[in-house]
């Protein structure tokens, strides 16, 4: 039997309203009331019902996370961050994988509007037309993790993805190297295709370097798409002897495949990734990165979501977080 509000005032001989009171932290009720009303809540193991309280207050304090893929590390420390910082403004998650698909992203956005979720944390990487029409008809805010999204209406929290390839590559050149690859993400999506793939090519001109598609490969994230990039290369005219990787799992298929070929790192090819997950200190030799701050981006969405939720002032609605590279045993 499900105990109610009604239960919990009648046994307390409250009214409903003082139980709401205590229930929602509210501090306009006498000590030894308080004391009393959750003695009988504890004893008859009393549950607010979110959906109820969610009507009467119009906030059900959930908050709507939807995530391309919750198998791949890094998306998991994304979501970390964001868990932990709702937990500390006690907000519930509803997490939904979305498997990168356009439709099902758009179709788990209106059902976590119709579970009357206060604002939504979104992870893709495509934002497109489609996706801006919905979120900026949204009646709750919404918030990009880790996603670009290029007319800036939408509030974002990233890193300059082309300011840390650019660096990367550029890094690569002061040491030699004149036939650098990138193994790229899928170049559909605005990140790779606008930013990734611009700070490389403009690294290349600033040093007078000719710009070669041979040495540029697209890959799906994965760590099979990493051992087919690297299988490629090797058929390249200009072999590289540094490689750029878009993704720790496509890395560790890079220096795996190089291995299997006899090649070794970073002897034969210096590799740079960009991620910093787990990944990247498990697979020997330990990568070379671009360290993006995966938990911060997460939890710094999280915490612009709630200053929005609670129309509070922000300063800026579009975060760029700082990136570094980490120097390991994948380079020189």
């Amino acid at each position: 039997m499900n105990i109610t509000i009604y239960d919990v005032a009648r046994e307390a001989n409250v009214s409903m309203a003082t139980v709401s009171r205590v229930v929602n932290g509210n501090p306009n009720v006498k000590p030894v009331t308080r004391k009393k009303v959750l003695e009988v809540i504890e004893r008859l193991g009393y549950r607010p019902n979110a959906v109820a309280r969610g009507l009467a207050s119009k906030k059900t304090t959930t908050v709507g996370v939807i995530i391309p893929d919750i198998s791949s590390i890094f998306f998991a420390e994304l979501a970390r961050g964001i868990e932990d910082i709702a937990t500390m403004y006690k907000y519930n998650i509803i997490l939904s994988n979305s498997d990168q698909n356009k439709d099902k992203e758009l179709h788990l956005f209106n059902t976590m509007l119709g579970k009357q979720v206060d604002g939504i944390v979104f992870m893709g990487g495509n934002i497109t037309a489609d996706h801006v029409e919905e979120f900026s008809k949204s009646p709750v805010p919404i918030v990009l993790a880790g996603s670009i999204e290029e007319s800036n209406q939408i509030p974002s929290v990233n890193i300059d993805y082309e300011a840390a390839v650019y660096d990367s590559v550029k890094e690569f050149i002061e040491k030699g190297h004149k036939h650098i690859a990138f193994v790229v993400g899928p170049l559909h999506e605005p990140k790779n295709a606008q930013k990734k793939l611009k700070g490389y090519q403009r690294a290349l001109q600033d040093a007078g370097l000719p710009y070669n598609e041979e040495l540029i490969v697209e890959g799906d994230y994965t760590y099979d798409s990493g051992i087919e990039a690297l299988e490629k290369l090797l058929e390249a005219e200009n072999r590289p002897t540094a490689i750029l990787v878009g993704s720790d799992e496509m890395a560790l298929g890079v220096v795996h495949g190089a291995e299997d070929k006899g090649y070794n790192i970073p002897e034969d090819f210096e590799v740079i990734t960009s991620d910093n997950t787990r990944l990247s200190l498990m697979v020997r030799p330990q990568l070379t990165t671009i360290v993006q701050p995966l938990y911060d981006i997460g939890a710094v969405s999280m915490r612009l979501l709630t200053k929005l939720m609670n129309k509070d002032q922000t300063s800026d609605n579009i975060v760029v977080l700082p990136h570094r590279i980490e120097h390991r045993k994948s380079t020189k």
